[in-house]
């Protein structure tokens, strides 16, 4: 298994799964990314690693679906918007 294709995947003895992922990241969202686990490692009393902060910010957003239109946009498309078919009728 070639795990720049597949990243591997574990389950974990609670329930969830683990797969570990690599990114490339401009610094900027490093850089927030730190201070996310800052504001975390403060709520929580401990330290906290960015891998933590990542896992905790996903799993307190609500999930946006980036590849559904939006509502209006996904009403029927009007008929000039269909491809035309050659030939004839």
């Amino acid at each position: 298994m070639n795990d720049r294709v597949t990243p591997p995947m574990h389950a974990m003895p609670d329930g969830e799964a683990e797969i570990a992922l690599v990114i490339r990241l401009p610094w900027e969202d490093v850089a927030r990314l730190g201070q996310e686990a800052g504001r975390l490692a403060s709520q929580m009393q401990r330290p906290v690693t960015l891998d933590e902060a990542v896992s905790h910010r996903l799993r307190s957003r609500p999930a946006a679906a980036a590849h559904a239109k939006p509502a209006e946009q996904a009403a029927a498309a009007p008929v000039s918007a269909l491809p035309r078919l050659s030939g004839t009728a």
